[in-house]
């Protein structure tokens, strides 16, 4: 995610999506799109705001990205945050981790703060009914990759103690990134190691964010190059083990290794990567959640549609199927 969506979201904005009329979702959309939304004056408005962006999933932070101090939910804001996800059919719920939280660290006290403040999130996913709670696994700088390794699944493994996840519905999501140096998860080989580390302490998935990938040095915007993308993903990470997409364009160049998200069909990956990917018949049971910046006033209203018309659509006379049958049913009988 990128630092303008964070200070984005931390400033009034005049045309606040609880604001905006409700617009109805596009009739026949067969893909669960959303945006990460705005959590401010409680966590259950982002789930009106949501729906009133128009979407049909949604990704928060469950307390402020950059601070340590732990947060409480309140009993009555987790079940207003679920009646309104049944009333408007939002699923899935992603909550995405601190940005402080860093299980690689070596740093002893940094690193049991980390720790502590996963749990913490931890818990408020749980508390939310959430569905994904989306990691960065961190920088192992000072030490070795395989250090870091082990470190972030023995701190997975002690955030989790006495927590059952799997039980509960709720997927620990690791997400790749941009490149940076000594950051775990910068390459799907790397993405898969992890998952391997941890499927023996939670239930795991993945979380492939396309601003990452493609500053990493992936292609994914030629349709040759996207093809062999997804391909290697499926060797290394499965894309059935991927139930969440972050739909960011880019500012910066392919290879960069620069974390700059840019608005869907603006930056240098382009409209036409987001329409193949949304149209992929192995993707279609993941979710696509985007993380662009708000630069002006319904820049997330506007970059939820543009993934929204990039989608594909149920056949209408399928749609319409059911009633039909039914009517003749009814016809026989008379």
């Amino acid at each position: 995610m990128s630092r303008s969506l964070v200070q984005a979201q931390r400033s009034p904005n005049p045309k606040d999506p609880l604001k905006l009329p409700t617009r109805p979702r596009p009739v026949g959309l067969t893909r669960r799109i959303g945006i990460h939304t705005s959590i401010a004056g409680g966590v259950e408005n982002a789930a009106e705001r949501a729906w009133r962006l128009g979407c049909n999933t949604f990704q928060v932070f469950s307390s402020s990205p950059r601070q340590w101090k732990p947060y409480q939910l309140a009993t009555t804001q987790c079940a207003q945050m679920s009646g309104l996800r049944e009333r408007y059919d939002l699923k899935p719920l992603v909550i995405h981790t601190n940005y402080l939280v860093n299980l690689a660290g070596i740093t002893p006290h940094f690193h049991a703060k980390s720790v502590e403040a996963f749990r913490g999130e931890v818990e408020r996913a749980l508390a939310l009914c959430a569905d994904y709670l989306v990691l960065h696994s961190g920088s192992y700088r000072g030490g070795s990759r395989a250090e870091g390794l082990k470190r972030v699944a023995d701190a997975v493994a002690l955030a989790t103690h006495q927590f059952d996840l799997k039980k509960a519905g709720l997927t620990v999501l690791i997400e790749n990134t941009a490149g940076a140096e000594f950051s775990l998860g910068s390459s799907f080989d790397q993405v898969a190691e992890l998952l391997e580390y941890l499927r023996k302490v939670v239930p795991v998935g993945a979380c492939i964010d396309t601003c990452h990938t493609h500053v990493a040095g992936y292609d994914i915007v030629s349709e040759e190059g996207l093809n062999e993308t997804l391909r290697y993903l499926d060797l290394t990470v499965g894309l059935k083990n991927i139930p969440l997409w972050h739909c960011n364009d880019a500012k910066a160049a392919r290879g960069s290794r620069l974390d700059r998200h840019q608005h869907i069909g603006k930056g240098s990956i382009g409209l036409e990567p987001f329409r193949r990917l949304l149209n992929d018949p192995r993707l279609a049971h993941a979710a696509f959640i985007a993380e662009t910046p708000i630069d002006e006033p319904g820049d997330d209203l506007r970059n939820v549609q543009a993934l929204q018309e990039l989608a594909p659509r149920a056949v209408a006379s399928a749609v319409a199927a059911p009633k039909v049958k039914r009517a003749a049913v009814r016809r026989r009988r008379a």
